[in-house]
């Protein structure tokens, strides 16, 4: 590799200042509508889901 193409690579890498904060509100909007999914999932699995780990527990014994 050519030392002056490194070298112009390297002060590019240098000074580039990269932004982590992340999209604040993004992440905000996709746990709030995650908890609503498995929530109302919940609601109606949930007769369903108690049935199957009675019985479950009731076969181990």
């Amino acid at each position: 590799m050519d030392p002056l193409l490194r070298l112009w690579c390297w002060c590019a890498a240098a000074t580039h200042q990269r932004d982590d904060r992340g999209d604040v509100p993004g992440w905000v909007l996709v746990t709030v509508m995650s908890v609503g999914l498995v929530t109302a999932l919940l609601t109606f699995a949930r007769p369903a889901l108690v049935g199957m780990l009675r019985n479950a527990l009731s076969s181990v014994q």
